[in-house]
Parts: structure tokens; C-alpha cells; sequence
């Protein structure tokens, strides 16, 4: 067993710890910060899923790093892009370096007595254990289970003769041409899954209990193709960023404001997609635009295949699992030879390390949110969850400065430990997210709360964290701050001076 400490320990070297150490290095270069990845390769989500077609829902000109462009030309990228976007933005900032692989995080334990965290690592090839102290522990673990996807258990299961896949496991040697192939769900994997493994030569049918919204956006984007011509590629990557952001938040307003007009607008443009004599109910969610998240597809792909026939779309229940597919409860039989279970992911908060304060366990349900970024009654902690209506990479950017403003701010001051304490009574019963979809519903017990008023709120609105977190005061009588190092002692000198 071997020890080693630093100032800040990361833990996950996907898109959000590969920026958190990004930050460090440009913001607090005086600080030592190691990364904690229980996987071989950066990457995170864009290394794990290897299903086909797996891309963005988000563009990436807003899922990108603020301090490092998107040069290529697609606006919603595909995996293998995006952790290639990662890793050399790790290689560019000298990250790599500082990336332990192959560890998993098991305990996290802060002392008040040594004002430093103690997290034991588990090497899975080896079975060696290994400890690791920091002053602030930074999580950014992403939101969900990587063991496990969320799978319900569908009746008559055993008695299915094909095969049966959650996108989260894919079989990288999996074969579909001339296969019939049932993906169960309506959500971003599903969408994705229809068009590419139709292409790869299946006849797809996609099951969905209820619909969902799809909205169609351009595969590239021509004006910042023709930018390039004339401004420096950083100018060209704010300029489409800062017009991104703003799209995202008006159309997010106005689904709020005026639902029944953006209901309309998005399925007149699907109609105009699909055709007259397509079967629209497929495609009208009982539910307002963005109380679930809405789901992107490029140049309208899942719409074209629909289209031409190459796949279908079928809103029913299931029955039970039979020899040959699904029957469903209309009577309706779907022959498959392989079945998707495109049905979600299991939420899991702080990648299911189990953390204590002084020996005390700390629950995430338990806990309330401080500004977006850090957990009431947790010293010396921050976490990433970005948004849920807009891309995931704007909230961790703003964490990741927020961060490192309050680090630069304890260093300067000499304080040990920064606590968030509701002095107030602000917890309320709501989850920090207050969505409807279901893969937050069912993780509403394991979720942080949501405060009754700032700053335990958690705004899913890029302009209003903005200022707060880039600018805001960081001692606002509700972050504790305590154990400040003692002054250095003047010399004979200095003191005879008045130093």
C-alpha cells in the first residue's frame, strides 16, 4: 500500500474530470491535483458506449471545452470524435500525466482532525489496494451506474430464442445485417440506434410505450465553415458557441412560456419529415416540450429511415417475451432475432463511492446543493452535474471556475476548510433536478434536495450562473470558512520597521 497526496484529487477521467484538470492547470498552477480513473482509457461515457451510431445530443460547440475549440465539422459529433476531443485536450494541458488508470474509488473519508480526505483505491486487475490524501476532493463521476443500465425485467424472457442487448453492454463482434432487430425505447439511445443499425443492414422496429419529442439539426453548420475563412478558429468557436447558448435558453424559454406553440412547431416540422400518410401519434408526447428533455437527431436521420422503410416505429405495451420476439398487448406480435433494451440508465450520484465525514456516512439524499457545485455539510468538496436542458460541458466549466476561484481565493487567505452550512432551514422534499423523465423519476430518493431559496437552488439557466459563478462573492455568509493557518511570525527586522 503506498500513499500519496496532492491538493486536489479528481475523481473520473471522462469529459468532466479531463476539464476540471484543464481548469487547475490554467487557473491554479500552484496546486498538485492527481486523477482517479477506474477505467484503462480518458474517455468516460465516450469511451464506454460502443453501440452503433452512438454520437451527441448535445452540439459541440456548447458540449466543448470554453478554453479549447470543436474544429471538426459536425455539429453533433460521434463518440469515437468526442473522446478523441477529450484525450488530446488532456495531452495538450500536460493531463495525462497526472491520470492514475485501472482504479476504482471505494471509501472517501474527510478528517476535521487532519482537514484532508483519505480515499482507498481498488486496482480491479490486481486486487492491490492504494490510499490517496487530498486537501479538496473534486467529483466528476458523470450521473449514472456504469456496472449497470437500467433494465426492467420484461415477462417470458427465457423463452426469447434470439439475443437480448443493453446498449450500455454492446458486443463489439455484434451482426445485424438481414437481422430483425426490436429496439425497446423512445429516448436519445433509441433515436440513435433506429437510422444506424438500419443502415448496417437490419430491419429495425423501434417499441416505445409513449412518445417522445424529436427535433431535426443541421449535421454541420455552414456559417462557421464559412468563418473560417476570415477569423482565428477560437473566434470562430465563441462566436458559434455564444449563439448556441443562446438558441438552447430562448428555446427552452419558450417551451415554458408558450408550449402549445412550440408543441406545434416541432410536430409540423416532424410531419413535414415523415410524410402525410405517416401515422402521427407516433410522435405526439402526452407531456409539454423540455419537462423531459427533448431529444436531437442529425439532418433528421431517424425521420428518413422511417421514411423510406427501412424501419418502423410501433407505440404499444408489452405482453410477454415469446419464442420468436414480443407479443404486445394489442395481439400484435414483433418477430425479432435480436432485441435492444434501449430503457435508461440507473442514476448514481458520486459514482457510488461511498463518502464519510469524520466516520459519519454521507447520503446523497441527505444533502442539499450549494450553487450548483458543493454539498451542504461536506468540506472541502465540489461535484459536476450539468444541465439537464442545455449542454452538460457549460455547467462543468462554470463548476470547474467556480472551483478554482475558491481555491486561489483559501490559498490567498491562508483558510484550511470551506464548508456549505444551511443556517437557514432552506432544505424542501424536491430533488435538485425536478424532472420528469423517467430515469430521474426513479432516482428521486437518491438525489441531493433542492433548496427554497439561493443558494440551494439549483437554476437549470446558463445566464443566470454565469455571473454567480464566474464573478460572485465567494465568503456570502453561507460558505463557513475555518481553520486559517496561522500567520508567519515577522523577523526582528521586519517588526522594527513595521512590516
Amino acid at each position: 500500500m503506498s500513499n500519496n497526496h496532492f491538493d486536489v484529487l479528481i475523481i473520473g477521467a471522462g469529459l468532466s474530470g479531463i476539464g476540471a484538470a484543464c481548469h487547475l492547470t490554467r487557473k491554479c498552477p500552484n496546486h498538485t491535483y492527481a486523477i482517479i480513473e477506474r477505467r484503462e482509457r480518458i474517455g468516460g461515457t465516450w469511451d464506454l458506449f460502443k453501440y452503433p451510431g452512438i454520437r451527441s445530443d448535445s452540439d459541440m460547440f456548447t458540449l466543448g471545452y470554453s478554453f479549447r475549440p470543436w474544429t471538426e465539422s459536425k455539429v453533433l459529433a460521434d463518440g469515437a470524435s468526442i473522446r478523441n476531443y477529450v484525450e488530446d485536450t488532456a495531452k495538450e494541458y500536460g493531463v495525462t500525466r497526472h491520470i492514475r488508470f485501472g482504479r476504482k474509488v471505494v471509501t472517501a473519508n474527510w478528517s476535521s482532525a487532519d482537514k484532508r480526505w483519505t480515499v482507498e483505491t481498488t486496482h480491479e486487475d490486481s486486487g492491490e489496494t492504494e490510499t490517496f490524501t487530498a486537501n479538496f476532493l473534486f467529483s466528476c463521476t458523470g450521473y449514472y451506474n456504469y456496472d449497470q443500465g437500467f433494465r426492467p425485467d420484461f415477462p417470458g424472457e427465457d423463452s426469447f430464442k434470439g439475443q437480448i442487448i443493453h446498449p450500455q453492454h454492446w458486443p463489439e463482434d455484434l451482426q445485424c445485417q438481414g437481422k430483425k432487430v426490436v429496439v425497446i425505447g423512445s429516448g436519445a439511445t433509441a433515436v440513435t440506434l433506429v437510422p444506424a443499425m438500419a443502415k448496417l443492414g437490419a430491419k429495425v422496429t423501434m417499441l416505445q410505450r409513449s412518445p417522445t419529442y424529436v427535433a431535426t439539426v443541421p449535421e454541420l453548420d455552414p456559417i462557421s465553415a464559412g468563418l473560417r475563412r476570415f477569423l482565428p478558429e477560437m473566434a470562430v468557436y465563441r462566436l458559434a458557441r455564444a449563439r448556441n447558448i443562446g438558441l438552447q435558453r430562448m428555446i427552452f424559454k419558450l417551451a415554458k412560456q408558450r408550449p402549445k406553440l412550440v408543441r406545434r412547431a416541432l410536430l409540423a416540422a416532424a410531419r413535414r419529415q415523415l410524410g402525410d400518410d405517416f401515422d402521427m401519434t407516433h410522435f405526439r408526447p402526452s407531456y409539454n416540450p423540455w419537462d423531459e428533455r427533448l431529444c436531437a437527431v442529425p439532418n433528421g436521420d431517424l425521420f428518413k429511415s422511417l421514411r423510406k422503410g427501412e424501419s418502423e416505429v410501433v407505440t404499444d405495451h408489452i405482453d410477454t417475451f415469446t419464442e420468436k420476439g414480443i407479443l404486445l398487448k394489442s395481439g400484435k406480435e414483433l418477430e425479432a432475432d435480436i432485441i435492444v433494451t434501449a430503457t435508461g440508465l440507473n442514476i448514481q450520484m458520486l459514482g457510488g463511492v461511498q463518502g464519510t465525514v469524520d466516520g459519519k456516512p454521507v447520503n446523497p439524499q441527505d444533502t442539499m446543493v450549494y450553487k450548483g457545485a458543493m454539498l451542504k455539510d461536506v468540506p472541502n468538496m465540489a461535484l459536476i452535474f450539468g444541465y439537464t436542458n442545455s449542454s452538460w460541458t457549460l455547467k462543468a466549466d462554470l463548476v470547474c471556475e467556480y472551483v478554482c476561484r475558491l481555491l486561489n481565493h483559501m490559498d490567498k487567505t491562508g483558510i484550511q476548510v470551506a464548508t456549505p452550512r444551511d443556517n437557514e432551514g432552506c432544505e424542501t422534499d424536491n430533488n435538485f433536478l425536478e424532472m420528469q423523465s423517467g430515469y430521474i423519476q426513479r432516482a428521486t430518493n437518491e438525489l441531493p434536495r433542492q433548496g427554497s431559496r439561493q443558494p440551494w437552488q439549483v437554476v437549470q439557466n446558463y445566464f443566470y450562473d454565469l455571473p454567480r459563478l464566474k464573478a460572485g462573492a465567494i465568503e456570502d455568509g453561507v460558505l463557513e470558512f475555518s481553520d486559517r493557518k496561522p500567520a508567519r511570525k515577522k523577523g526582528l527586522v521586519a517588526s522594527l520597521l513595521g512590516a
